[in-house]
């Protein structure tokens, strides 16, 4: 059984009372926060406004640590953070509303120079052109049908009529590694797929930072020295057009990656140079990276489908007796038993594969398609420990929120902006929201709720650290989602989320013994928030009183709302001003 249990509480041993110290660190700073509270709103500080110059710093990966790290990986150490409010680029402008802000963005959001839009290598990072002040992505550019027939040849290759029958064979979540910036993804989600872009991070011309900008998923993230922050079995498909991975190096350990990613039957998509010169009279260096994948993702239990120009596909076995005739000493071997594969969290990476450990090894073409898949029945939700009657009322829960929100923001939401003359209101359903980050998502309630109200917009569910960990649930219901220690920084570029929404994460946090401060919370998502954007937080009385304090210092406008139905919980909704506004 996949069981959803509450973790004890963890406390860092070490020597010489260092976690003594960080209790005391923090219970000086709450005590600060509270007194602060009982002084009233009128006089608590206003946090300051960092310098122009870190408009686009990403805490964990700006860091001396990382100069001259190709891979450039996370370097979360005590006091990463700036302890300032990041301030957007001088001309930043309000991203156009959904679908318009696919295709077009505005070139002064994003850290990129004019040299480096006009020579990106990769295919999808190709399709774009530079016009004045906006970067246009647009449909009706002879490029983009590149995109349209490379999806078509995919099909093809696995043995569909088109993408638009990618969802009854079983594919709905699709993991795009080193995505260029988001086209092949764009044009799935037309299709009813889920594509989640990861790539390193970029100080300019970032991947990640122009597909968020188109209202795309995405989240830095690389193949390194550490697994993922993704659950095993948790993709349908993996994507990777000249990615810039050398899947032979280090013993395959990233295909190894890859696999425990990878559902029963999912299938691995990889065009490159390499796999279109097996047959040609190329390098032998090349000719022997060839040869270790090949053999390789045969010893993976993979069965290679078919192989056109440089694109080649692999599928994951759906046969338990492929494991099972695998030896004890082969290589990679089967991991232990008791080897923990749920709990990735930056973990160091391991060269042994899952099997069929988990009961969640279902065959994509045994699960539900998308959307009955988001509707988990009784026998399903009891495989991740969860009683049906939790989920339920869960789910409840979140359709009346997600109607009670929306009575109280829509006015605001869709009223005529001095920020916007000349614009008109939206037709439905209303896009002013496109992406939105659920910072303690359990069971992807939320994105479930605003999915059924028509809502069109994408959610990246958080699984914290410090929760019972349901990302394999959110992960098969056909979400995405990620966990994360909400004591570091969140990998994402400032500026990147319409909607923050906090649903008891204040509680959950404040409980444990934690290296960071309510106040660090709250720099981070005002980081990640972009300018108009929403926080909604709902807790206790007490928690709300304190995020609405500090609300204030961050010159957000809050509002606190009652909850009728349960007189322990409060709502605050905030909007974080446009630049200048509150300055």
């Amino acid at each position: 059984m996949v069981s959803i249990t509450n973790k004890p509480l963890r406390v860092d041993n070490v020597a010489g009372g260092y976690w003594w110290i960080q209790l005391q660190e923090q219970l000086i700073s709450d005590f600060s926060d509270i007194q602060e509270l009982s002084l009233g709103s009128s006089r608590v500080k206003e946090i300051e406004f960092c310098s122009q110059e870190f408009e686009n710093y990403v805490p964990c990966f700006n860091t001396s640590e990382n100069a001259g790290n190709s891979y450039l990986e996370r370097q979360c150490e005590r006091g990463s953070r700036l302890n300032c409010v990041v301030l957007p680029p001088r001309n930043y402008r309000l991203p156009l509303r959904w679908p318009s802000g696919r295709d077009v963005i505005w070139y002064a959001n994003v850290k990129i120079s004019a040299q480096e839009v006009l020579t990106s290598g990769a295919v999808t990072k190709r399709l774009m052109m530079l016009e004045d002040d906006q970067i246009s992505f647009r449909s009706d550019s002879l490029m983009f049908d590149g995109v349209d027939d490379y999806s078509h040849q995919i099909a093809d290759m696995i043995g569909l009529r088109s993408v638009s029958d990618f969802n009854q064979a079983g594919i709905r979540s699709v993991l795009d590694i080193g995505c260029g910036y988001g086209s092949f993804g764009a044009h799935l989600f037309s299709r009813n797929l889920l594509t989640m872009c990861i790539a390193n991070y970029e100080p300019s011309g970032s991947q990640v930072q122009l597909t968020l900008e188109r209202g795309l998923p995405a989240m830095i993230a690389s193949f390194s020295s550490k697994r993922l922050p993704f659950s095993s079995l948790s993709f349908d498909m993996l994507h990777c057009a000249r990615c810039g991975i050398d899947w032979d190096e280090k013993d395959g350990i990233f295909l190894v990656e890859a696999d425990r990613l990878l559902k029963p039957g999912g299938y691995f998509v990889w065009t490159s140079p390499v796999a279109g010169m097996h047959g040609s009279h190329e390098t032998n260096e090349n000719q022997k990276k060839w040869q270790f994948v090949l053999q390789f993702a045969e010893s993976l239990c993979w069965d290679m489908l078919s192989q056109q120009d440089d694109t080649v596909i692999w599928r994951k076995t759906t046969q338990r007796n492929c494991y099972a005739h695998k030896k004890h000493s082969s290589n990679p071997p089967i991991c232990e038993k008791n080897y923990d594969v749920e709990s990735p969290y930056y973990q160091p990476l391991h060269l042994c594969i899952g099997g069929t450990h988990s009961e969640r090894w279902i065959p994509i073409e045994q699960r539900t398609a998308w959307p009955s898949r988001a509707s988990l029945n009784s026998s399903e939700i009891r495989m991740y420990g969860v009683l049906p009657e939790v989920f339920s009322v869960d789910s409840l829960k979140w359709k009346s929120a997600i109607q009670e929100y929306w009575s109280l923001l829509s006015p605001q939401i869709f009223s005529d902006h001095p920020k916007r003359p000349g614009d008109e209101d939206p037709s439905p359903p209303f896009n002013m929201l496109r992406n939105v980050l659920d910072m303690n998502a359990q069971f992807g309630g939320f994105n479930h709720a605003l999915l059924e109200a028509g809502k069109n917009l994408w959610v990246m569910n958080v699984v914290p650290m410090t929760a019972a960990n349901s990302l394999p649930l959110i992960h098969d219901r056909g979400f995405i989602g990620t966990s994360h220690d909400w004591c570091e920084a969140f990998p994402s570029y400032p500026r990147t989320y319409d909607m923050i929404h906090a649903d008891g994460l204040l509680s959950l946090e404040t409980r444990q013994h934690r290296k960071c401060t309510m106040l660090d919370l709250f720099l981070d998502i005002d980081r990640l928030l972009r300018p108009e954007g929403w926080v909604i937080f709902s807790d206790t009385p007490s928690m709300i009183e304190l995020a609405r304090t500090l609300a204030t210092r961050f010159r957000w406008d809050a509002r606190t709302v009652d909850v009728e139905a349960n007189i322990d919980e409060r709502v605050l909704i905030c909007r974080k001003p446009f630049p200048g506004d509150k300055v």
